[in-house]
């Protein structure tokens, strides 16, 4: 019994000395959290999240162990349209009275290429959780002027807003929809080591 004790206080000694331990925060003035869907099936509708915050944990250089923490602030968003934002955050759609936030945690992040990667989490909106698969390129790192450690990643992915019970709709006269359920993810981000 003692010996099996020991062996699992070594493994969870061992864990917490290779869990990340170097923090990098979101630079927020050089970022963007962006999302495209389709409008009357003949054109794009595009708009963006303003305000957002997490953490990235990562130790290696090219981030492939990275843990990601990520919160957008559904309020922020901004479609350019003052009375489509004010729907948007209205039960119809993300009920920010209610949900708020949209969260990603992180669970694995793989390499497909140089600088490739697919980034695989949890994803939490309108209260409903699922997994989702976004594509990574790692754009690089550098130090600026200001001798702040930074790094740059482009991200991409579709998620079916259905799924997360955002169902509201309606129907042309020629019977298309009104608003696509498919949403185009398009988000760059530029973390700076804490």
């Amino acid at each position: 019994m003692k010996k099996i004790i020991l062996v699992a206080i070594t493994l969870i000694n061992s864990s917490l000395v290779f869990a990340q331990t170097t923090k990098w925060g979101y630079d927020a003035s050089h970022a963007k959290v962006g999302f495209s869907i389709s409008h009357f099936g003949i054109s794009e509708t595009e708009g963006k999240f303003s305000k957002f915050d997490g953490v990235v944990l990562s130790d290696k250089p090219d981030f492939s162990d990275a843990k990601i923490d990520f919160t957008i602030d559904v309020n922020s968003i901004n479609t350019e349209d003052e009375k489509r934002d004010a729907h948007l955050k209205s039960p119809d759609f993300f009920d920010v009275a209610k949900y708020p936030n949209i969260v990603f945690k992180s669970k694995s992040l793989k390499s497909v290429g140089k600088n490739k990667y697919k980034l695989t989490g949890n994803f939490t909106m309108h209260g409903i959780t699922k997994e989702i698969e976004l594509d990574v390129i790692y754009k690089g790192t550098v130090v600026d002027p200001f001798k702040n450690t930074k790094a740059g990643f482009k991200l991409s992915g579709m998620i079916d807003r259905t799924q997360f019970g955002l169902v509201w709709n309606g129907t042309l006269a020629a019977g298309g929809l009104l608003v696509g359920n498919e949403v185009a993810l398009d988000i760059n981000i530029e973390l700076i080591k804490k």
